[in-house]
């Protein structure tokens, strides 16, 4: 598997206005009980979420697998006045993850469970999740429903292009994805193309290549079953709506079995 490894630099640059990322805290955020919730984020890359989680008065453990990316997030979590107790950051594998505590809520935002990509991947992070969760806690889970058109096809280049500045090295970068798309095992094949022009014009070149898998909902209802949950909401978008086909998002509000 070829796991997501971000450019740390470019990492919240490159995703900064994307609508969703305005909304899916907030909307996390109205399921939590106003009194202080302990909460567990698992690969949580640069703490985008986990700030404002901690800043609305939650105890929040981050965990990644990532260290520059954690660098980023520690910086960020100083310059806002955060404390250690108040949002603790750890240089953990999430797969392996044993913290000996249980909390109210383990949450996985942003697709970012589509980057484990086999089942026995699913298996054991959501072994993970059931092991940290307390037995009134909730599982959140946030990833996209998958566009059938888009997957029916089997190579795509070109696709979703953006620019942005990344201050830290004050560089304008361009960026297409690309798409390949392996249907017998689930998996997607992207390649994110960056190319920037140097202090003297010559233009340079990037790459991450990465693994990502797609689930539908009765798949991810099963595997959820599987290990141990049950879901209990079931939402399409951040505005609350009920999942259907043509839902942008399955955001999946989960307990454990009883």
């Amino acid at each position: 598997m070829k796991q997501y490894k971000a450019i740390a630099d470019y990492y919240d640059a490159e995703y900064a206005g994307l609508p969703m990322l305005d909304q899916d805290v907030p909307f996390f955020l109205s399921h939590l009980p106003k009194r202080r919730q302990n909460v567990l984020e698992l690969a949580a890359g640069t703490a985008r979420a986990a700030i404002p989680i901690a800043q609305s008065g939650h105890r929040v453990v981050a965990v990644d697998y990532a260290a520059d990316m954690l660098a980023i997030a520690e910086q960020k979590r100083d310059s806002v006045g955060l404390t250690n107790r108040e949002l603790t950051l750890l240089h953990r594998d999430v797969l392996k993850l044993n913290l000996n505590e249980k909390f109210d809520h383990v949450c996985i935002f942003f697709n970012t469970f589509y980057n484990f990509t086999t089942l026995d991947e699913q298996d054991r992070f959501l072994q993970v999740a059931r092991r940290h969760l307390k037995p009134t806690g909730k599982l959140w889970m946030d990833i996209y429903n998958p566009d059938l058109e888009l997957l029916s096809k089997k190579h795509l280049q070109q696709i979703d292009p953006a620019i942005f500045y990344v201050p830290s090295l004050d560089r304008s970068v361009q960026r297409d994805t690309e798409l390949v798309q392996d249907h017998a095992n689930q998996v997607q094949h992207v390649t994110f193309h960056y190319r920037w022009f140097d202090a003297d014009a010559v233009e340079q070149h990037e790459q991450v290549k990465f693994n990502l898998t797609w689930l539908m909902p009765r798949e991810l209802q099963l595997l959820l079953e599987r290990n141990g949950f049950q879901i209990t909401r079931l939402y399409g978008d951040y505005d609350g709506s009920a999942m259907t086909g043509d839902s942008p998002r399955i955001i999946s509000v989960s307990r454990l079995r009883r």
